[in-house]
């Protein structure tokens, strides 16, 4: 079956959101006083990206609201649990405006985009919301490469769910099999669109976290993509793409 459009991930497959995250948080913990806290910058971050993978899986699940998540996650990073909705709120505040400071694309963005706008449709699947995601691909200057914006927040179902992939494709007008997903997450992403019948596509920047789940297709760089979506992917990978 011929593919017809490229469904996308954002965070760390268009946008380099560890890079923010991680310029962002320094400068908050910096401007709080906080940064022999936590040890390093490194363990800083990976403290808060557990935090954050952790509340994010409770609002997923329909446990909690998009905003009690997010205080949450500063309660939990700065271990205050008696810290009130505002407190929680104006922090949060202050670190998103430090972490948008720093919002970038990956290099290879622009140039895969050009590279497929002439042969391919193209939507974003996100387990985020409108709200956080709309401005952030407006700042970057890629908004209108995409035809949709599929949300979890307002979708009510989140990846690696296929009903979320099947959404996105609805939103398109075309069934799973003519759609390929280009995401950061093996399993999140990659397997979970495999499962609901689109063409799965890797994107395992750094290389380093072994073959991923089988029938997907695993790129190291969207220079990549092109030639994937071109060549016969339905039986296998072309030489040197893994």
């Amino acid at each position: 079956m011929v593919i017809r459009a490229v469904l996308w991930d954002i965070d760390d497959t268009l946008f380099d959101y560890t890079g923010a995250d991680r310029a962002g948080l320094a400068r908050q913990l910096a401007d709080e006083g906080l940064e022999g806290r936590y040890g390093s910058p490194a363990r800083a971050l990976a403290l808060w990206r557990e935090i954050t993978e952790r509340n994010w899986a409770r609002f997923a699940a329909g446990q909690v609201g998009f905003q009690e998540q997010r205080r949450d996650r500063v309660r939990d990073f700065l271990g205050a649990p008696a810290m009130t909705a505002a407190e929680t709120d104006s922090w949060f505040d202050r670190y998103v405006a430090h972490y948008k400071a720093a919002w970038a694309v990956f290099p290879d963005v622009v140039p895969a985009l050009d590279s497929l706008a002439g042969g391919y449709r193209h939507g974003v699947l996100t387990n985020s919301s409108v709200a956080n995601q709309d401005p952030k691909l407006r700042h970057l200057g890629l908004r209108d490469r995409f035809e949709v914006l599929v949300c979890a927040a307002e979708l009510g179902v989140s990846k690696p769910e296929a009903a979320a992939f099947l959404a996105a494709c609805e939103a398109l007008g075309l069934p799973p099999g003519e759609v390929a997903y280009v995401g950061d997450q093996p399993e999140i992403d990659a397997r979970g669109a495999r499962d609901a019948g689109l063409l799965a596509v890797w994107l395992d920047r750094d290389g380093a976290r072994g073959p991923g789940p089988g029938g997907i297709h695993r790129i190291e760089g969207l220079d990549r993509l092109p030639e994937l979506l071109a060549g016969d992917t339905r039986f296998g990978a072309r030489s040197g793409i893994r």
